[in-house]
């Protein structure tokens, strides 16, 4: 975990259409002391990691981001609106390499979309 403390797991299950997983965000962090004071929203670098950590977690393995297209930051992510949001993703292995597509929802929202390859490091 990339930032100590920052989110929880709540839940995780993965069926025919992929993986998703429920996350807790610790409102609280101090990431959001200065992102930004009185307003907080989730970088949208850390949502990029919160799907790296999650593919590292369901596949047992470590990973380093080689590409990333179609990055869509489409919401904000107030965790005083909503403390849980969730992560679909759709990840295939091979070659040596992950290739993810993931969607996260915050609020009833799409906030962010990837397509992204992530090196399997041995």
């Amino acid at each position: 975990m990339l930032l100590k403390d920052f989110y929880s797991v709540v839940s995780s299950n993965q069926d025919e259409d992929g993986f998703s997983t429920e996350i807790k965000i610790n409102k609280t962090h101090r990431v959001y002391q200065g992102h930004f004071p009185g307003r907080p929203v989730t970088p949208g670098v850390i949502l990029m990691q919160l799907f790296k950590e999650e593919a590292e977690r369901q596949f047992d393995c470590k990973i380093e981001l080689q590409t990333a297209t179609n990055i869509k930051f489409m919401a904000v992510v107030d965790p005083n609106l909503e403390e849980n949001f969730i992560l679909q993703s759709n990840i295939e292995k091979e070659n040596g390499s992950l290739k993810l597509k993931g969607i996260a929802y915050h609020n009833n929202c799409i906030a962010l979309k990837i397509n992204a390859i992530y090196k399997i490091i041995p």
